[in-house]
C-alpha cells in the first residue's frame, strides 16, 4: 500500500494496559465510523505496515483503544507515536455539495458570477475556521470554507461554485499588488 493511496486517520499515542493495547487518537470529525476497524496501516520507517485489529473500544470520544491480532511487544513498541492511515477506497462516496478535502485539491473555485477565484492548492483545517488556499494569477488567496457559501460541487468538471462576499478576492489581489 502506498501512502498516496491512503488518508491520515490519526496517531498511536500510547500503550493502554498490559495486554499490548494501544490508544489511537483519531483525526476525524466522525469518530464513530471507525469503531469496527479490521486493519490499519501504521507508518514505520517510511513504510505502511498493516496491523490487524482484534477489537476496538472508545476510550474517549476521539480515541480508540485497539487490541491487535498476533502482534509482538516489539511491534507494538514500534507503533507508538506513529501515524495511522486507511486506504482511500475505504471512504464512502460523497455526492452533492459534500466532499473530502483531499479530493478537491486542483479544483477551481468560481464565485456566483462565474469569476475565477483560483485553483485549490490546499485546505487548512488546523484553525478554528477551515479555509481553501488558492492560487490566482500567481497570488495566494484564502477563501473561508463555509458550507452555506458552497453552491455547487462539480466533480467531473473539477470546480466548486461559491457565493462569496463582494470584494473578498479583491482584498488579496490589492494586498498582493502593494507588496510588489
Amino acid at each position: 500500500m502506498k501512502k498516496e493511496d491512503c488518508y491520515f486517520l490519526g496517531k498511536i499515542t500510547r500503550r493502554h494496559g498490559l495486554a499490548g493495547n494501544v490508544i489511537l487518537k483519531l483525526d476525524t470529525d466522525q469518530p464513530s465510523q471507525y469503531k469496527n476497524l479490521d486493519s490499519i496501516f501504521v507508518e514505520i520507517n517510511g513504510l505502511l505496515v498493516p496491523f490487524f485489529v482484534e477489537k476496538t473500544a472508545f476510550s474517549k470520544q476521539d480515541a480508540l483503544n485497539i487490541a491487535f491480532k498476533n502482534s509482538s511487544e516489539a511491534l507494538v513498541d514500534q507503533s507508538l507515536g506513529k501515524n495511522v492511515y486507511l486506504p482511500l477506497s475505504s471512504l464512502p462516496k460523497l455526492s452533492g455539495k459534500q466532499f473530502y478535502y483531499h479530493e478537491i485539491i486542483g479544483f477551481e473555485i468560481f464565485d456566483q458570477d462565474d469569476n475565477n477565484c483560483g485553483v485549490i492548492r490546499s485546505v487548512n483545517d488546523q484553525t478554528a475556521q477551515n479555509y481553501f488556499v488558492t492560487n490566482l494569477d500567481g497570488k495566494e488567496v484564502v477563501i473561508p470554507l463555509i458550507k452555506d457559501w458552497i453552491l455547487e460541487v462539480d466533480r467531473e468538471e473539477r470546480f466548486i461554485k461559491m457565493q462569496l462576499p463582494e470584494g473578498l478576492i479583491d482584498v488579496f489581489l490589492v494586498t498582493s499588488k502593494k507588496d510588489e
